[in-house]
């Protein structure tokens, strides 16, 4: 802007400076043309008056410095001429001054000559004898005088283009100054130019619109940030080069991402094949829905192409964890496949001894041992029944089981007494030591919890065992240990005995009538109620498991 404030003050300082160059060389040129027209009148009037008087002696010894005289008949023939002679001029009738002052007494003209770039004035008068005597003045072109004047009028030009310069960078910088100074984030409170007002006006209203606009998005972004990292599914938005333009810190976490993985390519964050397959057809405008396996689990993907004028320029993939489910619908199957197994079993030995005394191929003697044996499978059956039902609604969360305060050392108590009968058959010694603590939960749950856990010590424990039940309490968490002396754990099975239908010792699970529940069942109700559960055992010395319950 400085430039062009510069180039426009010189060249109108430029322009104004030729035109009056013109104009003064021209008015100058007109006035002194006008002068030497009057003095040259004059000159005419006393030559006349001296020709009148003397005739043509008044030509004799007559020197003309700077004008020139001539002295026509009436015919137009040249009496007598200052500068050249008179015998060889040709008739001067034609000619307009003379014509003019043989009509009107008086004439005058001016011609120009082109090759001596001079013109001429004319002066003519009338005598009173019919001669005409004329008068004539070379007077140098405008562009001579001009010619002539060169070197003042370069010294005026230099000294104009200094000056225009100068006051042209001087004024620039003035004009430019408050407009560089003024404040934009405030442009009300500029002290500028008036004409401006209009301008700061519409700028100061512009940047109310901008922040708005500029406050709206920042809140949207703020939401879409909050609810994006809040998800725990990961979000991924990629452009049609596939960079990333957003991620979640869920999809970072998957992905093994670094600290700011925006604008980086896809493939420096994750070389999954799979990943790229199905960004590759997205980005080709396919959805794609497909689970694939990542370094943290395996993860269903649904990845949809971003269109804009019916042309892809981005996609976004949502990542769902689905391992769990997949463990869950693997265990479930298991799960259905065990239970299938379990109660074959029982239905096989069943059928069998039921067949057997349909066909009457029992003695009399065996009738009753055979009644015991279908009686002892079909409790097998009933316990494994109970045990799948159970291991169900936990699953489900025992949406529909009350919660109340319970006396955990009471129900221990009641626990003791129901398994009384099986403790002494199998000789094993039960002990319950500890004192009475509240805590709120499911009674239903709390019970199977403490009877599973006995039930078992009491089963896998060896002849004249031990069952030590201990209820403590520390801080904010009441502790149920149950201790026993039987078979124990092989230490590589330890992290096992909790999944569902798994023996340590098949052949004495199936002799003891175990459904291979009772733990999955302790584990999930323990869950259901905040707390954990401990294993520590020995080969051959013993098993202790510890359940952590929050007190009241």
């Amino acid at each position: 802007m400085t430039k062009r404030i510069c180039r426009s003050i010189f060249f109108v300082a430029m322009a104004v400076f030729l035109s009056s160059v013109v104009l003064i060389m021209g008015v100058l040129y007109g006035y002194f043309s006008n002068i030497q027209q009057r003095q040259l009148r004059m000159q005419l009037e006393l030559a006349a008056q001296g020709v009148t008087h003397e005739g043509s002696a008044y030509f004799q010894d007559l020197k003309m410095q700077d004008c020139r005289i001539t002295w026509i008949s009436a015919d137009g023939t040249v009496l007598f001429d200052s500068d050249v002679h008179s015998a060889d001029m040709e008739n001067h009738w034609e000619r307009e001054e003379i014509r003019e002052a043989l009509a009107t007494g008086y004439g005058e003209s001016r011609r120009y000559s082109a090759t001596l770039t001079e013109r001429s004035l004319y002066v003519a008068q009338r005598l009173k004898n019919g001669t005409v005597l004329r008068l004539s003045l070379a007077q140098s072109s405008i562009l001579t005088l001009v010619l002539s004047m060169a070197q003042p009028i370069c010294v005026v030009f230099l000294l104009a283009v200094i000056l225009s310069v100068i006051l042209a960078v001087r004024l620039s910088k003035s004009i430019v100054h408050p407009l560089n100074e003024m404040d934009l984030e405030h442009p009300l409170s500029n002290r500028g130019y008036d004409e401006l007002a209009p301008f700061l006006r519409r700028i100061d209203s512009q940047q109310q619109q901008l922040q708005e606009q500029k406050r709206k998005l920042e809140q949207k972004q703020t939401e879409l940030d909050t609810i994006t990292g809040s998800m725990s599914e990961g979000m991924l938005l990629l452009n049609e080069q596939g960079k990333i333009i957003s991620i979640n810190p869920a999809a970072m976490e998957l992905l093994g991402a670094g600290q700011d993985p925006i604008g980086t390519d896809i493939v420096t964050v994750s070389r999954n094949l799979d990943l790229q397959d199905i960004l590759s057809q997205t980005l080709q405008g396919n959805s794609e829905v497909q689970v694939v396996s990542l370094e943290t689990g395996r993860y269903q993907i649904s990845a949809s192409p971003i269109f804009s004028e019916e042309k892809v320029v981005g996609a976004a993939l949502c990542f769902f964890d689905v391992t769990e489910r997949e463990k869950a619908e693997q265990m479930r199957r298991e799960f259905t496949a065990n239970v299938s197994h379990e109660l074959k079993t029982p239905l096989h030995s069943i059928s069998g001894y039921a067949e057997l005394l349909k066909n009457g191929l029992v003695k009399s003697k065996d009738i009753i041992p055979f009644a015991g044996k279908i009686y002892a499978e079909a409790q097998r059956m009933v316990r494994l029944v109970d045990d799948t039902i159970s291991l169900s609604r936990l699953d489900e969360g025992a949406a529909d089981m009350q919660r109340t305060q319970v006396d955990l050392y009471e129900l221990a108590e009641k626990a003791v007494d129901t398994l009384e009968a099986e403790a002494k058959a199998a000789n094993v010694t039960v002990s319950l030591w500890g004192e009475h603590y509240n805590l709120y939960g499911i009674p239903q749950l709390l019970y199977s919890i403490v009877y599973n856990l006995c039930d078992n010590a009491i089963k896998y424990n060896r002849e004249g065992g031990k069952v030590a039940i201990h209820i403590e309490k520390k801080s904010n968490t009441i502790l149920l240990s149950v201790r026993d002396t039987g078979i124990g754990i092989p230490t590589d099975e330890q992290e096992r005995i909790f999944e569902r239908f798994y023996r340590v010792d098949k052949s004495r699970s199936k002799e003891v009538g175990g459904t291979g529940l009772g733990l999955s069942i302790v584990k999930h109700a323990v869950r259901l109620h905040s707390g954990e559960v401990e294993l520590h055992s020995v080969p051959g010395e013993g098993t202790t498991i510890t359940v952590r319950l929050n007190a009241v």
